[in-house]
């Protein structure tokens, strides 16, 4: 497992981290990705502690707040040897969401109940509130910081005008400015390159990313020309994912075949791997049912994909980026001034 620093600041993570939306079981929506109990949390927490990771993600609405529940209780008696990030800002009731001052408050004090700790290490906006000044936020969040409630914020979901917005108005007052960003990211999901990577690279904003897996999509299970399992949650999930184009899914899972062949890995082990290596990835959140997908996610770690294999990735994965992000020009000078992600500037 290798650590990485949060974009420009001091917090370091491991390369994975865990994700406890299946913790829990309650509710609808947010309830429905999984049912892990206390016990079998612990069994997972330990798992993960052995092979290095040191973050673990949740929010308030993850199984209306039992996710958080469950994760505290899990790492009681090992809280100073653990990373926790957790959200808020969605909905947990008809007068409940946003981030007012009112709310935010509410929401750590509450967070922090529930996962039995005394302080969040790093805390997140878990989507933008445009019915709340910027500044009001920020004030709020350095009230929190200065508490010891929180060491570390970030946001989630945001577009990149908001995010720069706030970043801006946090140096102007002197606020603490945002660190991460956890965003949807996948070799099915590439949109997070066209703004908000080159954003995070000159800001110092690392990324988080969720569904790394394409909303499961990228679990090998789905292959062109054959039916989706009967048993899969896809079914009745798939219509709150992150769209994507059928043969757009089948060009990148024909490749990952081919490489998980050439490397001995797993479909998601080369999946996870590939995103691992990108820009700004400062770490990649992997979830899991059960210990048998916990391993297999694991197995993502320890070694390198090489350069032909990327390109291949690269390559299935890629499509236009829309106006003004792809060079509308298409000449030498515009090239020179906009060159691709990661190339000498």
């Amino acid at each position: 497992m290798e650590y990485r620093r949060v974009g420009n600041s001091g917090l370091t993570v491991s390369e994975l981290s865990f994700g406890a939306a299946t913790f829990g079981g309650r509710g609808e929506f947010f309830g429905a990705w999984g049912d892990t109990d206390v016990e079998q949390a612990r069994a997972m927490v330990d798992l993960c502690l052995e092979s290095g990771i040191t973050m673990f993600d949740t929010a308030d609405v993850y199984s209306d707040g039992a996710s958080e529940e469950v994760l505290g209780a899990a790492l009681r008696g090992r809280r100073d040897s653990v990373l926790i990030s957790t959200k808020a800002a969605l909905p947990t009731g008809p007068e409940d969401w946003g981030t007012s001052r009112s709310r935010l408050l509410r929401a750590v004090d509450d967070a922090l109940q529930r996962l039995q700790t005394d302080r969040i290490d790093l805390f997140q906006l878990h989507a933008y509130d445009a019915f709340t000044p910027i500044d009001e936020v920020l004030q709020t969040l350095d009230v929190l910081v200065e508490q010891g409630k929180v060491r570390y914020t970030g946001v989630s979901n945001f577009s990149g005008w908001q995010l720069m917005k706030s970043l801006d108005l946090a140096e102007k007052h002197h606020r603490p400015r945002y660190v991460a960003h956890q965003v949807y990211y996948s070799l099915i999901g590439r949109d997070y390159e066209w703004e908000l990577m080159p954003l995070g690279m000159s800001e110092g904003v690392g990324a988080l990313v969720w569904s790394p897996l394409g909303w499961g999509r990228l679990t090998g299970k789905i292959r062109r020309g054959e039916p989706l399992p009967k048993h899969s949650r896809l079914h009745a999930t798939a219509d709150a994912g992150p769209p994507v184009d059928d043969e757009l899914l089948y060009d990148v899972v024909d490749v990952l075949a081919a490489i998980a062949a050439e490397t001995g890995k797993t479909i998601p082990q080369v999946a996870l791997n590939w995103l691992l290596r990108r820009p700004t990835v400062s770490s990649v959140i992997v979830g899991a049912r059960d210990e048998r997908q916990l391993r297999d996610n694991l197995g993502a770690v320890g070694w390198r994909l090489d350069a032909d294999q990327i390109a291949r990735l690269d390559a299935a994965s890629r499509r236009e980026a829309p106006y003004p992000y792809f060079p509308y020009f298409r000449q030498e000078g515009f090239a020179r001034l906009n060159p691709p992600i990661g190339a000498n500037r």
